[in-house]
């Protein structure tokens, strides 16, 4: 099979499927470091449960781009 075939192929896979297929090759190309991936994982697991508990309050995205187009307005 070549390359061209390749992408035919994986072009007609469900959504999922090409999903995965693209995450597969994205982690091919960019190998992660596994004790930057940890630190990571803890920090958003924190957050997460910072969240949660009502320690910290959600910003609604569109508040925080909002913030941040008016910055660079100026």
């Amino acid at each position: 099979m070549n390359t061209k075939q390749l992408i035919e192929e994986a072009v007609s896979l469900p959504l999922e499927e090409r999903a995965i297929v693209v995450d597969s090759l994205l982690r091919s190309l960019n190998q992660p470091e596994s004790e930057i991936d940890k630190q990571w994982a803890n920090e958003a697991k924190r957050r997460l449960s910072e969240l949660r508990s009502g320690h910290i309050e959600a910003i609604p995205g569109n508040d925080v781009f909002s913030k941040v187009w008016d910055r660079f307005e100026k």
